[in-house]
């Protein structure tokens, strides 16, 4: 004779698998709570360090678009580098992560702002050693390198953060699957039509 499903399991498959997408949901998440707000000061920084001069007479802007007054004092391919990186991910993906409040948006700013500041290393350090009559590295360059690395700390530190929902249902989420796998086919079907398997 077969069991017929109750229409009370129905409903409960149907609420647990709800149940485990609000999960999943929430595990792809970020809660950054008060360092959203200095993670978007951060960004305003970096901003306003693309508007300053990063080696003499050449701002932010004009690295990165490589026009004449870039050329002229001579800004090499660490500065372009570091002001393109730190546009796209100190800015960009930045902004797109606090918005969304996405984990992996968060991962690709970390990972971009940890680039950027290595390099920004490169680039203060190409405008040290400058040929003789080149400037050194300017404000710009020095105050939008400090605000990267600051994104790296801050970008890190909300990746590696978990809430203790997340990691509760995380945990939850392991014990069912490591339970659904040590149950045998026959105990499984025992187990839906509600009767213990034979000893």
């Amino acid at each position: 004779m077969y069991a017929m499903s109750r229409p009370e399991d129905d409903g409960w498959e149907a609420y647990r698998s709800e149940l485990e997408a609000a999960e999943r949901k929430v595990a792809g998440e970020i809660q950054p709570g008060a360092r959203a707000l200095v993670v978007a000061i951060l960004v305003f920084v970096l901003l306003v360090s693309l508007i300053l001069p990063h080696a003499g007479g050449a701002r932010g802007v004009d690295v990165l678009i490589g026009d004449n007054k870039a050329i002229g004092v001579g800004i090499a391919v660490p500065s372009r580098l570091f002001s393109w990186f730190a546009l796209v991910f100190g800015v960009g993906f930045s902004m797109l992560a606090l918005t969304t409040r996405r984990w992996v948006l968060a991962w690709i700013a970390l990972a971009g702002s940890a680039l950027a500041s290595a390099l920004g290393l490169l680039a203060v350090w190409s405008r040290q050693t400058a040929v003789h009559g080149h400037p050194g590295p300017g404000i710009g360059l020095l105050l939008g390198w400090l605000a990267v690395i600051l994104l790296t700390f801050h970008w890190a530190r909300v990746v590696w953060t978990r809430t203790a929902v997340q990691l509760a249902a995380e945990q939850q989420r392991r014990i069912a699957a490591a339970e659904s796998q040590s149950r045998t086919l026959l105990e499984d079907v025992d187990h839906r039509e509600g009767q213990q398997p034979p000893a």
